[in-house]
């Protein structure tokens, strides 16, 4: 899951229930596609059918928990309504993503009038940055889609309206309380705690996961301006010495003194079968495998000051589809306090709508606890960062 997403200008809190709380949640079943469906099989199924239905095509990509999310969404829209059908098309993650995007991109670069993509759930940081460069994404309102009042403004706003977080998560430390009873409160006192206790910390390689990405950038900017999050100014990338230089020397120190697993869930692994006592994670992910007893019940979250990053999934609508009255549609339901809910209770994720839409009985469950996270709206600037760690910290 990548971090780089265009969410809250400075801060975003949003509320994290204790673990107690999340073990009364329901679980997620398994499962996952293969591969992409081919771009004229998508096409030739959306479209209007003879009986009046309208069918879109949603690409998603994702864990198999976002997959069994979208099904499960799918089925509670179509029994409501009988006008719109959605054919997911699922590409699981690390299986030929972008290759959407570059055909969505590829598609207006060449003029033409429609795409088989009717709704693309983007990534905040590549994707939003190419939408910027050719405009492929529709403009979003409440006109359009009323659901949309029950958003904090500011998210949309900081995505020029052109995407919708409809979920979100956090970046946070996961541990073994019975080898860390007091966590670092400060991402100084974690680089000292990680200086004391070498070989027990890791994070994964940045590039193949968000969690890893994380660290890397909080570390980046943890002495530049707040505002410096989103400025996409390559004259910044000038000002990352001291954060490389700070990662460089964390290296000896780091799992088995600079190995850096793959994946968001390279990580969780080393921490389940003790390998390592502390990692950052995500939230959803975390909370959803010590639910499912995949990590230890020793496992505790805590967040640190400055916040890691947290970050949404994004709804988007291709400019040339030709089925957008559709696809709002969907999205709408989508937004509605009942289908935010199951965001909440499939894939332990936050909820896209303000927290006061939610049912009662999830409000009574999250009263009072709450964690804050900061979202980077990096631009390219993010894959420089990246191309840079590999460079210096991974190659050193």
């Amino acid at each position: 899951m990548s971090i780089n997403r265009g969410f809250k200008r400075k801060g975003k809190t949003l509320l994290l229930t204790s673990l107690a709380v999340f073990t009364l949640l329901a679980g997620c079943s398994s499962g996952a596609g293969k591969s992409e469906p081919n771009a004229s099989a998508a096409g030739d199924t959306a479209g209007s059918s003879a009986s009046g239905q309208t069918e879109i095509a949603f690409y998603f990509s994702g864990s198999q928990n976002v997959q069994e999310l979208w099904e499960h969404l799918k089925e509670m829209y179509e029994q409501k309504q009988d006008k719109v059908k959605v054919k997911l098309v699922y590409i699981p993650s690390g299986q030929g993503e972008q290759a959407t995007m570059n055909r969505i991109v590829a598609a207006k670069r060449a003029g033409k009038d429609s795409v088989d993509v009717d709704l693309y759930e983007a990534n905040g940081g590549s994707d939003m940055a190419a939408d910027k460069k050719d405009g492929v994404f529709e403009s979003l309102s409440e006109q359009q889609i009323p659901n949309l009042s029950l958003m904090d403004p500011v998210n949309m706003k900081d995505l020029d309206n052109k995407a919708i977080p409809y979920r979100s998560s956090s970046v946070l430390l996961a541990y073994n309380s019975e080898k860390v009873p007091a966590p670092p409160k400060t991402l100084d006192d974690l680089y000292t705690w990680i200086h004391e206790h070498p070989g027990r910390f890791a994070y994964n390689d940045p590039s193949t996961g968000g969690s890893g990405e994380s660290f890397v950038l909080t570390t980046l900017y943890k002495s530049l301006p707040d505002d410096a999050i989103h400025n996409q100014d390559k004259s910044i990338m000038q000002q990352w010495d001291q954060g490389f230089g700070q990662l460089k020397a964390l290296s000896k120190d780091m799992y088995q003194q600079g190995v850096y697993p793959k994946k968001n869930q390279g990580t969780l692994d080393l921490l389940s079968n003790g390998e390592v006592d502390m990692v950052p994670a995500w939230s959803d992910m975390a909370l959803e495998q010590i639910n499912k007893k995949l990590l230890p019940e020793t496992t505790k979250l805590a967040q640190i000051e400055p916040a890691f990053t947290g970050g949404p999934g994004l709804l988007t609508v291709p400019s040339m589809s030709k089925h957008k009255e559709a696809a709002y549609d969907f999205i709408n339901f989508v937004l509605s306090p009942d289908a935010q809910a199951e965001v909440v209770n499939k894939i332990y994720g936050f909820p896209g709508i303000e927290w006061s839409h939610m049912p009662s009985e999830l409000q009574d469950k999250f009263k009072g606890v709450s964690v804050s996270y900061r979202s980077f709206n990096l631009g390219e600037l993010e894959s420089e960062a990246m191309k840079r760690w590999q460079r210096e910290v991974a190659g050193q």
